[in-house]
């Protein structure tokens, strides 16, 4: 099978003009068969602040209501979005920015209420892998931004993490899939305030002992979830770095 790389990049490195111009030099330098997924969850955050907005944050997920569901959507698949499309062009990139709208190519489904409502928030229920592999045939990189739509045509917000690991393991069945999660940090940090106190290897039993004692919390929650889930899945290998070893083996290996 080919190679296929899925790298999710989030956290500060999307905010920040600087961070993201070192990561879409590495990411272009990478070669060969690419699919990018982003967030850019403190830039809505942001967005939605000037505008008067409250925004709720429930283990790292966003709560959305319509009001919130068009901060999203404007602030993802707009000027996030188009933002890494035009730096990978100038980059030499041939890149197509995608919602889960585009082509068909993710259906969700609106996240059941269970203890919270999380409102206009998508679980994905299936990935169009023919759409992306002839992407993928056309020499192209989709930048897949974290909104997604149902079958009614409802779009929804959809966690980046999750929508990352859920099309690696859909891939998965044509390709050789590395998952990779991109962000601030170099790995998953044992103390929050070192950043040299990376966790080198992360099994599930250490993942739920660490989620347990408070050293795994929040955004990590569903970036780890999706990364077990992925693994059991079909995906080769998943690592949690930051942009400066994202070329490298450096970071948060995690196993089964």
């Amino acid at each position: 099978m080919e190679k296929l790389t899925v790298i999710k990049v989030g956290g500060a490195v999307v905010e920040d003009p600087e961070a993201l111009s070192s990561f879409l030099d590495r990411f272009s330098a990478i070669g060969g068969n690419l699919i990018l997924v982003h967030g850019g969850g403190r830039e809505a955050t942001r967005t939605a602040s000037a505008l008067g907005i409250e925004s709720r944050m429930i283990e790292g997920r966003r709560v959305t209501d319509a009001a919130m569901l068009e901060i999203v959507t404007m602030v993802y698949a707009g000027k996030v979005n188009k933002g890494i499309v035009s730096g990978l062009r100038g980059r030499g990139c041939r890149a197509i920015g995608l919602t889960g709208a585009d082509l068909n190519c993710i259906t969700s489904v609106r996240k059941p209420v269970a203890e919270v409502d999380y409102g206009y928030v998508g679980v994905v229920k299936s990935v169009d892998v023919a759409t992306f592999g002839a992407l993928l045939g056309m020499e192209a990189i989709p930048v897949v931004s974290p909104i997604t739509c149902d079958d009614g045509g409802q779009l929804l917000n959809t966690n980046a993490d999750s929508l990352a690991s859920a099309i690696a393991v859909g891939m998965s069945g044509m390709y050789d899939v590395e998952l990779v999660f991109c962000f601030e940090k170099k790995g998953v940090l044992l103390n929050p305030d070192d950043d040299d106190s990376v966790i080198a290897h992360l099994d599930p039993a250490g993942y739920e002992n660490f989620k347990k004692d408070g050293v795994v919390s929040g955004g990590m929650i569903p970036k780890l979830d999706g990364a077990f889930d992925a693994l059991a899945k079909g995906v080769r290998s998943v690592r949690i770095t930051n942009s400066v070893t994202l070329n490298g083996y450096s970071g948060t290996t995690i196993s089964l």
